[in-house]
């Protein structure tokens, strides 16, 4: 009970500081978010979701948090440079916790579209963000969920409002900054209404080399008729530890297109949550995870068919290099109505050493009978032959091995459906390969 006892003490010290500078929406959650906690714990590796990362271990050192929201000297725009050549986006930042507000983007937002701090849209619409804040990220499942939702203070609201189509993708760079090491816990809350369109891109970096402890909550409600793309992509470092948990409800007919990419990093956990409400939905989960050196990635996906005529497709793919370790755990669950369900899930995973470790754990749990649903796992290293045949050739064994390594994993990759962010991420993944730490074109951090 060490590591819980150490938040219980600090929620209980801070309490009116945590609540001052948030709003008053997020500490309704809040108060009953600290009593799921306490009863909870942190998830051992007794819990089936948590079997391959060792969450108390995670927050057991001593972190500091910013309570009393001191203003932290930086301008990202100068500090970094995370745009993708061509892509267009309308450009964001949110600095540990807080959206940067001194400068936004020149192009403005289209008539039913707010992108805007968290704290400040539930002070501005309450009723709007009371509806939907922590309906679905419930507290009282998930004790990661609950840690997040008692000490978040602020974060981003997103709401595209009926109809809205967005030409323009959205992106998000989030920053980690301290003089210290810190633990930060973000929110985000995404809106989409009925027939919304809108394609968002969020990218984690750090700016400084010190050990960061993120937790991040997203909730995304895809209405009727909406279509959501999510974009994350994580470039961090070797002291940074993330916890990000996704929770998805989606509408009838409603698309959601989800692409995870931990590029470089540290530990970092995933964990999506979807269910489908209303018939005729589909998502597409894409994952791609390239580790060395002593990284750890572990992805946990639920996907809940809870009505008729609904489709999902998951894959998700890992090379892993060194002594790296990698986890997958996917769950389908079919619901005794919801027949015509179509689903498949696939994970495949590449070691190219020895010293690597994948764990796979594909399930599929069906209650209707109508149904078409598969799944499928591998794990194995690099093809002899293909390498043999490669250096007989002239090229070089270090090439032969970047060659496959970049074509096992670009079928995620070609799924991207911004073109612009596709190139650049073939590029970014190749650099990747050759243990070139590059993360974006103009990041001043890397000069």
């Amino acid at each position: 009970m060490k590591s819980e006892k150490q938040y219980i003490d600090l929620f209980t010290d801070a309490h009116a500081m945590i609540c001052e500078h948030s709003s008053p929406v997020m500490n309704h959650v809040r108060e009953q978010a600290f009593k799921d906690f306490k009863q909870q714990g942190f998830p051992s590796r007794k819990i089936e979701r948590y079997r391959y990362t060792d969450i108390n271990a995670l927050f057991e050192p001593n972190y500091g948090l910013n309570l009393n929201r001191l203003e932290i000297p930086v301008d990202p725009y100068a500090a970094f440079k995370c745009d993708v050549p061509n892509l267009s986006t309308s450009l964001y930042f949110v600095v540990n916790d807080a959206f940067y507000t001194k400068a936004l983007p020149k192009v403005g937002l289209p008539d039913g579209v707010k992108v805007l701090s968290l704290r400040e849209a539930s002070m501005e619409m309450p009723d709007l963000v009371a509806k939907y804040y922590g309906q679905i990220a419930k507290t009282q499942e998930d004790a990661l969920t609950a840690l997040n939702a008692m000490l978040a203070q602020d974060g981003l609201f997103i709401y595209v409002s009926k109809g809205v189509q967005m030409d323009r993708a959205v992106q998000v760079i989030n920053l980690l900054r301290s003089d210290v090491d810190l633990m930060v816990n973000r929110r985000v809350l995404i809106v989409m209404e009925e027939g919304a369109q809108a394609k968002f891109l969020f990218c984690d970096h750090t700016i400084d080399d010190h050990r960061f402890l993120a937790t991040q909550v997203i909730e995304a409600y895809v209405g009727e008729n909406a279509s959501l793309d999510l974009y994350c992509m994580e470039e961090t470092h070797e002291r940074n530890t993330r916890i990000s948990n996704v929770y998805v409800e989606q509408q009838a007919n409603s698309r959601f297109n989800h692409n995870v990419l931990t590029l470089h990093n540290g530990i970092t956990r995933n964990q999506l949550q979807l269910v489908f409400r209303g018939e005729g939905a589909e998502c597409v989960c894409n994952g791609c995870v390239i580790a060395d050196k002593q990284q750890h990635i572990d992805n946990n996906t639920f996907i809940d068919h809870a009505v008729p005529h609904c489709v999902s497709r998951e894959l998700y793919k890992y090379v892993l290099d060194d002594q790296a370790t990698g986890a997958f755990a996917g769950r389908v669950l079919v619901e005794k109505d919801a027949q015509k369900t179509n689903s498949e899930m696939r994970n495949q995973n590449l070691c190219t050493t020895k010293q690597a470790r994948m764990y796979s754990q594909p399930e599929l749990e069906i209650y209707a009978d109508d149904v078409k649903c598969g799944h499928g796992s591998t794990v194995g290293q690099l093809n002899d032959e293909a390498m043999f045949y490669m250096q007989q050739r002239g090229i070089s064994q270090k090439e032969a091995k970047l060659l496959l390594e970049f074509a096992f994993i670009n079928e995620v990759v070609d799924n991207i459906q911004l073109a612009p962010l596709k190139d650049r991420l073939h590029y970014l993944v190749e650099k990747r390969f050759r243990g070139e730490l590059n993360k974006c074109a103009g990041c001043r951090n890397c000069q």
